[in-house]
């Protein structure tokens, strides 16, 4: 997921939501038709292999209302690498939805697949991330943002969350971000990790604005973060 937020951010895009569902058809099917329905573009990790725990192919053909069928490029992908070893097993991983557009796979070339905007990819993280890099370079460019959001976090110091609640309120009445305010546990019990997400010029606004009405409260605060 880590890798994921930041392939996406070097292309000025965000992650929305993460689901970990269990390696079962039921769940997969079902999950995909929740996201099938959404605009999102969705990625799959995992289950895509020839192994009878690898559900993910049937899953997504049983989703879309699509047969499971051979597809010929990635059949003759699986033969060119594997030769005679193709068979009778890693063939398998040729049988796709009707329709499937490929996504290579530059480590052992085995392909992921990609319907409408759902990508599946294995599970293999030295895999997954050139493959999922290649799919936001190649189909959705529309998509790049070059001027992407900015990130700047604080460190708030000895006072508790509640009595901000005034302040956060009016930044966001006030300026066009998102906040983030959190109770350390950890680090210290009187530590408020705070942080402002948007528009790079709209985050230095609102943070020129939070740090001044910081010094007015007397609140001491530390900068941490830019990104």
């Amino acid at each position: 997921m880590a890798k994921a937020i930041e392939i996406l951010r070097t292309r000025g895009m965000a992650l929305n939501w993460v689901r970990v569902i269990g390696d079962t058809e039921k769940e997969i099917v079902a999950t995909l038709q929740q996201t099938i329905a959404s605009d999102d573009l969705v990625f799959s990790f995992g289950g895509i292999g020839a192994t009878p725990d690898d559900r993910t192919r049937a899953s997504a053909a049983k989703a879309f209302d699509l047969e499971l069928t051979r597809h010929s490029e990635a059949c003759s992908i699986i033969e060119n690498k594997f030769g005679k070893k193709a068979y009778p097993n890693r063939i398998l991983m040729s049988d796709l939805p009707v329709g499937a557009v490929l996504i290579p796979n530059p480590i052992n070339q085995v392909p992921g697949f990609k319907i409408k905007h759902h990508h599946f990819v294995p599970g293999f993280p030295n895999m997954a991330w050139p493959m999922i890099e290649w799919v936001l370079d190649t189909h959705y460019t529309h998509l790049l943002n070059e001027h992407p959001n900015a990130e700047w976090r604080w460190d708030i110091l000895g006072v508790a969350e509640s009595s901000l609640l005034d302040l956060m309120n009016e930044m966001l009445r006030t300026f066009e971000v998102n906040l983030s305010s959190l109770p350390s546990t950890v680090r210290r019990g009187d530590l408020i990790d705070f942080g402002l997400k948007g528009s790079q010029s709209e985050v230095e606004k609102a943070a020129k604005w939070l740090e001044s009405r910081l010094t007015e409260m007397s609140i001491d605060f530390k900068f941490r973060l830019a990104r």
